[in-house]
């Protein structure tokens, strides 16, 4: 039985919790913070757990991760 492929892109930028929630590191973090407000530089800190209608796109692309 072949292996299943992943997408390597969506390994790197999500994880999965125990209970099979997606996490992710917001959006908008990566450069350009000069222009950015120091209120949304905090509130993007961390990580987050996405939607349930993004979930399901991501999971697509995690087939081991169910």
């Amino acid at each position: 039985m072949p292996k299943m492929k992943t997408k390597s892109a969506a390994k790197k930028r999500f994880s999965m919790t125990a209970t099979g929630k997606v996490k992710a590191g917001p959006a908008g973090k990566r450069h350009g913070m000069i222009k950015r407000s120091t209120k949304f530089i905090r509130d993007v800190t961390g990580t987050m757990i996405l939607s349930e209608p993004d979930a399901k796109i991501v999971k697509k692309y995690m087939p081991y991760d169910r």
